[in-house]
Parts: structure tokens; C-alpha cells; sequence
């Protein structure tokens, strides 16, 4: 389950520290890849809708998201032409759409992680935890305190890996160190798998 986050500390998360965020972004706290997270993700309405109205199975196999991921969204697709057909007709329900002889793929991701946000009281806890999330989404790390004598090093290690830090301060959240952009070379069935399940938090 997912718990929602008081709107204090979200916007104090996304105004003061991370305004680089999506004004659509909602957020989020899920225990998710063993440790707590506010997740700040956006939903994509379309998608959403549409599982409404077809009554779309959840998307639960890896192995189906692969078989997804052969196919292009919205183009029609000859069935004798795919070399896995079996995996295909095997699909849960609303994720492809059967004409005569042709197979459409209508299922896309049903929301975008924007950022994750672990928080932890010791620096590099926070960064091994934040560091679980670099297959899926920007990552930072939300520290109570930063030690002044070793903020170089902490900085420089986050720098690193590409994780943001952000300090809670006693008049409000400030960011030392933004996350790095999230780009990934391709996309995967893992990083499709995720957002399903977090998805089928969510609903």
C-alpha cells in the first residue's frame, strides 16, 4: 500500500527543494525495494482511463511486459508475422487489441516516477538506499543533517552516483546537490514491471 504525503512536506519537497519537478507530479511514501521512499510520479490519465473502460487485467509478468515491448503501441501487428504468438494470445486482457488476423498493443505505462526521495539519518545509508531506484528514476536523499566537516565527501559521492541530496533544515528543506536526469538507454520490462506494481498500489 501507499501512504499519501502530507502536503507540507510535499511541497516543501517540490517548491523550496525541487522545483525542476512537474507542477502534475503527486506524491507518495511506498515501502518499495526494502526501504521507505516518497516516490513523486505523474499519471498518465489516458491510460488509466482506458484499463477503466476495457477492464484491463493487471500486468503482473515480466515475461508479458517483454512480449509488450515487441510490439508498437497502436499499429496493427499480422499475427502469423510474430515469431512468439503463443506469448502473445497469452496476453492479460487490454493489453493488445485482436482484429481479424492483426494483434494492436494498447497498453503503456500507466504513470512516470519523477524522483525518488529516501530519507536517513546517516549519509551513506541514504545514499545505498537511494542508489536501489537508479534503474527506475531520479534518486536523492533527504539527510536531517549534513556534517559541515564532511559535506565535501558526502557531496562528492552523491556526485558520483547521481544522486541529489537534500537537507531538512529548521526553516525548511534545502538542496545541496540536484539528482542527476534519469535517462535511460532503453526500456526494460523491469523498469515497466515497476511502475505496475506501484501502479497497482495506487488503485
Amino acid at each position: 500500500m501507499a501512504s499519501v504525503v502530507n502536503p507540507t512536506t510535499w511541497r516543501s519537497v517540490r517548491e523550496a527543494a525541487l522545483p525542476q519537478i512537474s507542477s502534475e507530479s503527486e506524491g507518495a511514501v511506498f515501502s518499495v525495494l526494502g526501504t521507505r521512499a516518497l516516490l513523486l510520479y505523474r499519471v498518465d490519465e489516458s491510460e488509466c482511463r482506458r484499463r477503466q473502460v476495457v477492464g484491463a487485467e493487471r500486468l503482473r509478468s515480466i515475461p508479458a511486459l517483454e512480449c509488450l515491448l515487441g510490439l508498437p503501441v497502436g499499429l496493427p501487428v499480422p499475427v502469423g508475422s510474430l515469431p512468439d504468438q503463443a506469448e502473445v494470445r497469452g496476453l492479460p486482457g487490454g493489453a493488445v487489441e485482436w482484429g481479424a488476423d492483426l494483434v494492436t498493443r494498447r497498453a503503456v505505462r500507466p504513470l512516470a516516477v519523477d524522483l525518488a526521495v529516501v530519507r536517513a539519518a546517516g549519509w551513506r545509508t541514504g545514499l545505498e538506499r537511494a542508489g536501489r531506484f537508479a534503474p527506475f528514476c531520479r534518486r536523492a536523499v533527504l539527510l536531517d543533517e549534513v556534517l559541515h566537516a564532511r559535506s565535501d565527501e558526502i557531496l562528492a559521492e552523491a556526485a558520483f552516483y547521481g544522486i541529489g541530496v537534500l537537507v531538512n533544515e529548521p526553516d525548511g528543506i534545502r538542496i545541496a546537490l540536484e539528482p542527476e536526469a534519469y535517462r535511460p538507454q532503453r526500456h526494460t520490462a523491469a523498469a515497466w514491471h515497476f511502475v505496475e506494481e506501484l501502479y497497482g498500489r495506487l488503485v
